[in-house]
């Protein structure tokens, strides 16, 4: 099950992907409510009977064609932002240098630091260059998980049933500024610098633990290409350690992390620059694709 937020006729909806891929059935409709509801709210209510009338729905074909749609970011208003983890590739630990992490090296526990996000970017649309305050903007490639209930200390052996599903989310950032606040708030939360999408994976559909490759490419130059097998701490590690004496919420989304081959990578950088076409896929979910702003 693919699930995604779109605009039809000037309203925002939420809607599941046809079997074939190319129409949008609306949820209202399958689950019979009696107002639109939003991405979020669809995951805090969800129940596992649900499931039964979605895929017969998927099955049936039917719907409006995607081409009719405006896609938006599936969850366009994270309500705490996003939950980051930085360095855990291996491959990326050694690329970066020493003055992005204190101690250096591998990472003995998870790093993680919060993005703001205004409104997330979907797939087509445009990322904000902010040329004004920055020639380093940078791209990074994630899983991003969406916690499907709440819960707090929860078992590596349970985690799977906290999870709602998965989504691709293009860390974008302004290296000057990350450097220059050495906290990453700041040059991660630009305002226009988060795309995610093109839909959530339903975790029915992904095989767990998850092995998915993951490839990103600047303007059909592939930089980015590894399997989230890599990571330096999985996703049972992850999300059982960040629940210790932290309550996880329906909704809250935790992007694990990006591989080797970002801009700051290279000898000499390859950063961004305006009217650049970045292009996100991780196997199993997708494919997003954005250009920066000229």
């Amino acid at each position: 099950m693919k699930f995604l937020t779109y605009k039809y006729n000037n309203e925002e909806k939420i809607g599941v992907v046809s079997k074939d891929g190319n129409k949008v059935i609306d949820l209202s409709t399958v689950l019979k409510l009696k107002t639109n509801i939003s991405m979020l709210e669809f995951i805090d209510n969800y129940k596992i009977e649900y499931e039964t009338k979605i895929r017969k729905k998927i099955e049936e074909n039917k719907g409006i064609k995607i081409e009719k749609i405006e896609l938006q970011a599936p969850i366009p208003e994270p309500r705490r932002g996003i939950i980051c983890l930085g360095k855990n590739y291996k491959e990326h630990v050694k690329e970066v240098p020493s003055a992005m992490d204190l101690k250096g090296g591998i990472p003995e526990n998870p790093i993680y630091f919060c993005k703001l996000v205004d409104r997330a970017v979907p797939d087509g649309k445009n990322i904000s260059s902010h040329i004004d305050i920055t020639k380093e903007l940078d791209y990074e490639v994630e899983l991003a998980i969406i916690i499907g209930k709440e819960g707090r200390n929860i078992a590596r052996d349970k985690v799977e049933e906290y999870i709602f599903g998965y989504t691709i989310l293009n860390d974008i950032l302004a290296r000057n500024l990350q450097t220059k606040h050495t906290q990453w708030l700041a040059g991660k939360s630009l305002d226009g610098t988060c795309p995610m999408g093109p839909y959530i994976v339903h975790k029915s559909k992904i095989k767990f633990p998850i092995e998915l490759d993951i490839k990103c490419y600047i303007n059909g130059e592939l930089r980015q290409n590894s399997n989230t097998k890599e990571m330096i701490f999985d996703i049972p590690y992850i999300i059982s350690e960040l629940s210790k004496g932290i309550t996880l919420k329906p909704g809250d989304i935790i992007s694990t992390g990006t591989p080797c081959g970002v801009g700051m990578g290279f000898k000499p950088a390859k950063f961004l620059n305006s009217g650049d076409e970045v292009t996100c896929i991780i196997e199993n979910i997708g494919k997003m694709t954005n250009k920066v702003e000229d």
